[in-house]
């Protein structure tokens, strides 16, 4: 695998995540109590024996890049490496804010025109899913391809949001269609359902292949293309260019895959790792998931009742609290009788020693109830607080303390919630 670089794009704004993504980029979003999302692409990277990857940054990257430089380090001896490239001015004309996917790559083409370099490998960092890329590696060179795309099998609905290719029976693609609409639209892009039976895939009635944002490139090809255009997007842009001209193959897969886009897909994906059959299995053993060592202690629980959900190192749960379905970040003190259901705390960066002033500690307050709620990092929440969303608010305007996307109450990192505080 030496002859394959990998690119991690660290994602744009992430609007459509925020507030979580209001002092973080969007892969540094923590994910099931003590990883963050741009562990999952790394993670598939390495159980796949690629270790040359460079990992693109543009917003808010402070705490990325201190993940990034903290967790992956290679041996001397591998010449493995995850360094990262963030958006920078040069005096190249144009060298500055990535523009897109394509335009991220095109300004770091440098790193991959180095010798021994084949193929690049490029990744989204917001995803949850595991693959092993090196059945990606022989699917594109057993067809002989210029670039081949990770394609899902999923059904007309879910199609609508999503880039949706058209083949032809040898898996080539020969056509795209950006999140097709109409029933028109579809028709144009289906996949015949016996065709990916074929495969080894049960179609279970889905007719569509979509686009999973993971990108196989042969680098002549992509140098080539990069330099002779001005295309600023893959998906919107280079594709629907390419499939023309050259060979652009789909690699199937069928397995859990979750783009990270939205507060409730945050919220929906992070709450189904704690079924007892999740789609995405953390202790899967030949494929595990890599993060942070962090030396904490053990867990401390008194007498209280913990059912269906994770618990990270570090915390501390009082007399008669009570944790259903929900997850609980590193080093979150919960304080005695406290009740979380169907939430997501992110827990805290530090330990707090004993303050003086009159800011509740960080930690959550005897009596307090949490429910289908969000708590960001290091929220000092006080005694008898309530937060559940009672009044069935979809979105609310942006506070300090606490705002409601779809649905979902999210409380803001660092918010302080005073004794006795309610929400809408």
């Amino acid at each position: 695998m030496r002859n394959v670089i990998t690119l991690v794009l660290g994602g744009g704004r992430g609007t459509r995540l925020h507030p979580l993504t209001k002092y973080r980029a969007k892969p540094a979003v923590p994910l099931a109590g003590k990883y963050r999302l741009i562990d999952i692409p790394l993670s598939n990277c390495i159980n796949s024996g690629l270790n040359h990857v460079y990992v693109l940054t543009q917003f808010l990257s402070v705490s990325l890049h201190r993940h990034i430089r903290q967790t992956y380090r290679f041996d001397s001896f591998s010449g493995g490496f995850v360094e990262v490239l963030a958006a920078q001015q040069t005096p190249d004309k144009g060298t500055d804010w990535y523009q897109g996917t394509a335009d991220a790559v095109r300004k770091n083409l440098r790193y991959l025109e180095q010798k021994g370099v084949d193929y690049v490998l490029i990744l989204s960092g917001d995803q949850l899913y595991r693959m092993d890329f090196r059945d990606m590696i022989r699917t594109h060179q057993e067809a002989n391809a210029d670039v081949t795309i990770a394609a899902l099998p999923v059904g007309r609905e879910e199609a609508k949001s999503l880039g949706v290719m058209r083949i032809d029976d040898s898996g080539r693609i020969v056509g795209f269609a950006e999140k097709p609409q109409t029933e028109e639209e579809l028709d144009q892009v289906r996949t015949e359902p016996s065709w990916i039976d074929s495969k080894g895939i049960e179609s279970q009635g889905r007719d569509c292949l979509a686009s999973m944002g993971i990108y196989l490139f042969n680098r002549d090809f992509l140098v080539d293309v990069l330099t002779k255009t001005t295309y600023e997007d893959f998906g919107k842009e280079v594709f629907p260019a390419a499939y023309r001209a050259k060979h652009v193959q789909a690699h199937l897969f069928d397995d859990y895959w979750e783009d990270i886009g939205t507060i409730r897909a945050f919220y929906e994906a992070n709450l189904s790792l704690v079924r007892d059959k999740p789609p995405f299995a953390l202790n899967a053993p030949n494929a595990p998931v890599y993060s942070r060592s962090r030396f904490l202690p053990p867990t401390m629980v008194e007498n209280a009742s913990i059912n269906r959900s994770l618990i990270a190192d570090g915390c501390r749960i009082g007399k008669g609290a009570v944790i259903e379905n929900s997850i609980i970040g590193l080093r979150t003190h919960i304080s005695e009788g406290v009740v979380i259901r169907d939430s997501i705390v992110m827990g805290a960066d530090y330990y707090e020693a004993d303050s003086e002033d009159d800011a509740p500690p960080v930690t959550i307050g005897a009596g307090s109830e949490i429910r289908g709620a969000i708590l960001d990092k290091n929220c000092r929440v006080g005694k008898d607080v309530r937060i559940a969303n009672s009044s069935g608010i979809t979105d609310s305007e942006d506070s300090d303390i606490m705002v409601v996307r779809d649905g979902i109450p999210i409380v803001l990192k660092d918010a302080v919630l005073p004794d006795g505080w309610r929400d809408h």
